[in-house]
């Protein structure tokens, strides 16, 4: 990667602009005023599991699905295997990358920091030959002198560099500016921090042996070197899971007194729960796909699943298929080709269900029994199965030939208008009497037996 980078990069080291000073104050700060002592950064973050589980969601579900690249048809549209973005984007964008590695990373970038950075290596006729992903907390995008837009990035090893835009592969979150996505960890850290300093709190309490703090108490007053002493032993014999419940031996009028309010009075356990909860909100993540299943029941599941695809994962589709088409594809190609997430897989029920919509499809002739199978990932060796299936009970009109004929005879397009069906044809249909012209018609048998016609 740092060849690519080294041999494609535009160094310059004046023009650009400079990235927010303001910014970087903040980062030397440690990211902003911290009310618990911990100080969140996006990359901290991900010591909170929820947070963690959170980002792998949306990173590893992005990445898994097939990104396909398709020709535009009259009609629809056709898997394009032999455009040379196809392999790019479905199996490997560099020599050192699969596409599942390159898409989850620069989607947990966005994630994270809002941003997905990646440098676009070009061949002469500046078409793509590999995307290579920058780091998103070293990359800006800033305003030339000229105004045009560039993008600022710090290469370890390498230095500062800046690239022209049409050079950058940028997904983003919901932005502001129109020029960088909002860190969604930035907009929420005391979520976050609060969530991880629940975590310490129960990591130090349990350290100490699952007992509150505690004072030891002496009538008189200690000497420097006693006070050393008594911390060191008390702390030596009582400090860790390993010392827990041993005895205490107090000298000299020594008293013990607990401070601090007991982990079940301080609502520890709801308060993790809801800092869970409150991160899966920050990210639109149903609470059972991070493992927090108070609320899931087998019937809301599939539905919760369902909103998941459409209301969470649709807007990171779209944004990654947009900015495909406007980075990637040259603009005579976009006429003709665009990428698109396969997302069948997501939306797919349980067995029966998705049995009985094919046995629907199949039934009603909009789905051949080799697509079905196809969906299924079984074989279409076949050709018979390629074939649409029409109910018998269910024609267009005119595509029966007893009634096309009588149908002939009746109107006289064969030359004999006037002249009745023959007896045992069409045998309800309506049959026309007297000469041409005349407009009585006579129901053949529908009094039959009556006596009455």
């Amino acid at each position: 990667m740092s060849g690519i980078l080294t041999r494609f990069f535009e160094r310059r080291a004046t023009s650009g602009g400079n990235i927010n000073s303001a910014k970087i104050i903040e980062m030397l700060r440690g990211g902003y005023d911290s009310a618990t002592g911990i100080h969140v950064s996006e990359e901290s973050s991900l010591r909170s599991t929820a947070v963690f589980a959170c980002v792998r969601v949306l990173s590893e579900t992005l990445a898994s699905l097939p990104l396909i690249t398709y020709r535009r048809m009259p009609r629809g549209k056709s898997r394009a295997p032999d455009f040379y973005l196809y392999s790019k984007l479905h199996d490997a964008p560099n020599p050192e990358m699969t596409s599942f590695t390159f898409r989850s990373m620069l989607t947990g970038h966005e994630a994270l920091w809002g941003n997905g950075y990646a440098e676009i290596e070009m061949d002469g006729a500046g078409r793509m030959l590999n995307l290579w992903p920058l780091l998103p907390h070293q990359t800006a995008p800033v305003r030339a002198s000229d105004g045009a837009l560039m993008y600022r990035t710090y290469v370890p090893g390498k230095g500062t560099f800046v690239l022209p835009a049409y050079r950058v592969f940028h997904v983003k979150t919901f932005t502001l500016d129109g020029m960088s996505g909002v860190s969604m960890i930035g907009m929420a850290r005391r979520a976050v921090e609060l969530s991880l300093a629940t975590e310490e709190f129960g990591a130090r309490y349990f350290g100490n042996g699952a007992n509150p703090s505690v004072v030891l108490k002496h009538p008189g007053q200690l000497s420097e070197g006693a006070y050393e002493r008594m911390t060191e032993s008390w702390m030596a014999a009582h400090s860790g899971l390993s010392q827990s419940h041993r005895a205490a031996i107090l000298e000299e009028g020594t008293d013990i007194e607990k401070i601090g309010i007991p982990p079940e009075d301080s609502q520890f356990l709801e308060t993790r729960k809801f800092q869970a909860t409150e991160i899966a909100r920050l990210y639109r993540i149903p609470p059972h796909m991070i493992g927090d299943l108070d609320r899931a029941t087998f019937s809301n599941i599939e539905q919760q699943s369902l909103e998941f695809v459409i209301y969470t994962m649709m807007p990171w589709f779209r944004g990654w298929e947009q900015e495909i088409a406007r980075s990637l594809l040259l603009e005579r190609e976009r006429q003709t080709y665009f990428a698109e997430f396969l997302v069948d897989s997501l939306l797919r029920g349980d067995t029966p269900s998705r049995y009985g919509a094919y046995q629907n499809a199949i039934q009603t002739g909009w789905m051949t029994r080799n697509e079905a199978r196809e969906r299924e990932n079984m074989n279409v060796d076949d050709p018979a199965l390629d074939k649409y299936l029409v109910p018998l009970n269910m024609q267009q009109l005119g595509s029966s030939p007893i009634a096309a004929e009588a149908e002939q005879r009746i109107r006289g397009i064969d030359g004999s208008e006037g002249q009745a069906p023959e007896e045992g044809q069409a045998q309800g249909l309506p049959r026309r009497i007297g000469g041409t012209g005349e407009a009585v018609q006579e129901w053949p048998n529908l009094y039959e037996g009556n006596g009455k016609r």
